[in-house]
């Protein structure tokens, strides 16, 4: 018997076509913008005014041919704005702050480098459907990583030191006067240089399990000038060295790890007994319903990609995602030993929590 064919809403259907051709548009424009960023297209125009293919081509040292094609897909996408009078390209000042200046807390092309990456990790994260083994961070694409620093670095430089640390129950203070800090997961060391540079009085520790991005990280801090009170060191969450931590951070990692009640519990073996846990997790509602929104939708996206592979690698398993929300996370820091937690600071992208013994 012929399965039978639903009724179906020819302007329903319309509307999802309209919504799937763009983003069919954004998700080849996302290598474009890579291209761009890689060749320091967006830079070249940032202030340049008008500018023709051959303009920018001669400026940047590419192709004109290539460069015509590039600028016009950036038109059509609305990020670059053109003159059909005198066929000029001029990148708007707005579209420069997101696209040209590394360090403007809208700056967005390591977004895009990470979404480059997991396309080239879509072989791999299809066979951990198939089987329900996991996919390690170490795993991925190499761009995954410069692109996760590039992403986060600009919203930790605007929101870690003016407003996220001074959320935290007297956490400024000691660190003014000296404190000692382990940054958990700390990747290329974007949070713990800044910190470094904001507390020289303090000493730093960051610990990441993967080597390439502990090694990068001392190279870093060498350049930014505060090697001097900073250590890295290759070591997971739940067994991380040291002691009588004032202050312990995790960014953007706690819902990646495979075993966060034992993370959690080690961070409270390591705490001093008046010390303060911050825990910097994507922005989430607790219910899915709550999250179906384009913020949502990146972070679902990155989880499927990222996030919940890289727990499922790891021992437990237990895949909080990207969206785990609020009182996901109050469970899995109660239940590792703290008798205290709660929402410290927010911004549109993010969620801070605060965890004392």
């Amino acid at each position: 018997m012929a399965t039978p064919v639903p009724a179906i809403d020819e302007s329903k259907l319309n509307a999802f076509m309209g919504q799937a051709v763009q983003d069919m548009g954004a998700a080849m424009h996302a290598a474009l913008v890579v291209v761009g960023d890689k060749l320091g297209l967006y830079k070249a125009m940032a202030g340049a005014g008008p500018l023709t293919p051959a303009q920018l081509a001669q400026k940047t040292s590419t192709d004109e041919r290539y460069v015509r094609e590039w600028l016009n897909a950036n038109a059509a996408g609305g990020y670059i704005a053109y003159n059909p009078a005198t066929r000029t390209y001029t990148l708007p000042p707005e579209q420069a702050l997101a696209l040209a200046v590394e360090d403007s807390p809208a700056f967005l092309p390591g977004a895009f480098q990470m979404i480059s990456a997991v396309m080239r990790d879509a072989p791999k994260i299809t066979d951990a459907f198939r089987t329900g083994r996991g996919v390690g961070w170490h795993e991925h694409d190499a761009e995954l990583f410069q692109g996760t620093e590039r992403f986060f670095r600009p919203n930790y430089a605007a929101n870690l030191i003016s407003q996220w640390i001074p959320s935290l129950t007297g956490v400024k203070e000691r660190l003014e006067s000296g404190a000692r800090v382990a940054d958990v997961g700390c990747g290329h060391g974007s949070s713990t240089i800044l910190m470094a540079k904001a507390f020289p009085k303090s000493t730093f520790f960051g610990f990441d399990y993967h080597p390439a991005s502990i090694e990068r990280a001392r190279q870093t801090a060498k350049e930014a000038g505060v090697a001097d009170h900073i250590t890295f060191e290759v070591a997971a969450a739940k067994d991380y060295p040291g002691k009588d931590y004032d202050l312990i951070t995790f960014f953007d990692c706690l819902h990646d790890m495979g075993d966060p009640v034992g993370a959690s519990a080690h961070v409270r073996s390591t705490l001093a007994p008046n010390g303060s846990w911050m825990i910097v997790e994507p922005f989430a509602n607790d219910k899915v319903e709550d999250n179906l929104n384009p913020v949502g939708r990146v972070y679902y996206s990155a989880s499927t990609m990222i996030c919940t592979p890289a727990s499922r690698s790891q021992e437990v398993g237990l895949a909080l995602g990207a969206q785990a929300g609020e009182a996901r996370m109050r469970d899995v820091v109660l239940s590792g030993g703290f008798t205290n937690f709660r929402r410290a600071a927010e911004t549109p992208f993010n969620l801070v929590y605060e965890a004392k013994p």
